[in-house]
């Protein structure tokens, strides 16, 4: 009797020894098949061996979660809307799988956002309510605020937030530091890939020839800086309907003499004074002192610069400005105060002080197209004071024109406003008439006054 139980337990291992063996090949068959399909992006075929590896495997390999997603996502675009539900649940089940299966190559933040913004999409089929999803959200944004880097996502955060405001459920407040936080991020994000775009921007302005890949990291870089530029926007003319002076300025008296000591209060507080031109109410002036108080910067002398010119103080200013420029040793932050110094000179008409602030932050971060609009800006500005004749005058437009080209070329964000810039430029220069009348195609004309710079004529036939 003990020997047959042996005999039949041995039989039985073999037996299950075998079936498994069998189903592993099976897996791994149905595997290659199923990647070999996605390859080809023939999804259709490859969802019935994906299924069941899925199933009978889902341990066998990380494709099954890569390869899967591009199967369902293209089910869910091409099958009927009484199918789309199914396949939404599916993918949704197969992120938290893969969760189970592959938590290492899973980071949570990253796959949190995926699975909120695919139930965002689809809220009215999945019945999903604004506070269920900005719940999820913001645990996201919460639990890995590196990982949330999606810009449609974090816009979409925000605007789920700004819903539920209009829905009476969020506060004014709440509405400003959340878009606070998600403006930092987007701001880390474009440091970050700015960064990266330099690299390969300098090498190419030393005359090497990028590889293959690094074309296309550049391009991913680009397309990134120009979602989150977008996004920015975006998020800007929603911010810019609740901000005014008339909503500002009340709620931050109130808080002041509790905040007065936090810094981050502080730099919100001023930062969205200052930018929505609320600079001339008294409030203004004693918020920019706290903060240069509680946290002394290159950013709070350039707050300090804004009160001095407010209050007429001018002979001040430059030795703050340099004080400020100075302090600063980030980098990527330099780049930007040196803009910011430069859009404060422009604005007092220190046009050649302002060019060399545009020219430092170009070199510092030459992915950056703005100060060459700036700088144009200035020269177009500038036409009737240094030319010393009609032609000459209207010449100046050529050389904004030439250096607001500069901003697109290494600018994927400007593309669109710097070809309106261009356009306005050559439209206001002379026309093939004029050339013709003065004789000078194809010559050097010197443009006097802060500008000192040649242009060539255009040559015409």
């Amino acid at each position: 009797m003990k020997s047959s139980i042996i005999v039949f337990c041995v039989c039985f291992l073999s037996v299950v020894k075998i079936s498994l063996a069998q189903n592993n090949i099976e897996c791994k068959t149905k595997l290659s098949f199923f990647h070999e399909y996605v390859k080809a992006k023939n999804f259709d075929r490859a969802y019935e061996p994906w299924e069941f590896v899925r199933d009978s495997c889902p341990e066998q390999s990380i494709a099954i979660y890569t390869d899967g997603e591009k199967i369902l996502k293209h089910k869910i675009k091409n099958v009927n809307n009484g199918k789309q539900k199914e396949f939404i649940e599916v993918l949704l089940k197969l992120w938290e799988k893969r969760k189970d299966y592959f938590s290492s190559q899973t980071p949570k933040g990253v796959y949190s956002v995926k699975a909120f913004q695919l139930m965002y999409d689809y809220r009215k089929m999945l019945q999903k309510t604004n506070d269920e999803l900005y719940h999820g959200f913001d645990s996201a944004f919460k639990l890995d605020k590196e990982a949330f880097t999606n810009p449609k996502s974090l816009y979409t955060y925000f605007s789920l937030l700004v819903e539920l405001h209009v829905e009476g459920k969020k506060t004014l407040k709440e509405v400003f530091d959340k878009y606070d936080d998600i403006n930092e991020k987007i701001e880390t994000e474009v440091k970050n890939y700015s960064l990266k775009l330099n690299k390969l921007i300098e090498k190419e302005n030393d005359s090497l020839i990028l590889t293959h890949k690094e074309k296309q990291r550049k391009a991913s870089y680009e397309s990134y800086l120009k979602n989150y530029d977008l996004i920015s926007n975006n998020l800007s003319k929603i911010i810019d309907e609740k901000a005014d002076c008339l909503n500002l300025i009340p709620l931050y008296n109130k808080d002041f003499e509790v905040k007065k000591t936090d810094s981050v209060w502080l730099k919100r507080a001023v930062n969205r004074l200052y930018y929505k031109e609320c600079a001339r109410d008294p409030l203004y002036e004693k918020l920019v002192k706290a903060y240069d108080r509680v946290a002394p910067s290159a950013e709070t002398k350039i707050y300090v610069v804004t009160v001095l010119i407010k209050n007429g103080k001018t002979k001040e200013v430059d030795k703050y400005l340099a004080q400020a420029y100075n302090l600063e040793t980030d980098v990527f932050k330099k780049s930007r105060l040196a803009y910011k110094i430069g859009l404060i000179l422009k604005k007092k008409r220190s046009y050649a002080q302002a060019r060399s602030y545009f020219r430092r932050s170009l070199k510092l971060n030459p992915s950056n197209g703005k100060p060459h609009l700036a700088i144009a800006a200035m020269y177009a500005a500038s036409a009737n004071e240094c030319g010393n004749d009609n032609f000459n005058k209207r010449a100046v437009y050529w050389l904004a024109a030439k250096e607001a080209k500069k901003a697109s070329r290494i600018d994927p964000t400007l593309k669109r406003v710097t070809q309106q810039f261009v356009s306005r430029y050559f439209a206001l220069a002379p026309s093939k008439e004029q050339i013709f009348i003065c004789t000078c195609s194809g010559k050097e004309i010197k443009i006097p006054c802060w500008i000192n710079k040649s242009i060539t004529v255009p040559k015409i036939n």
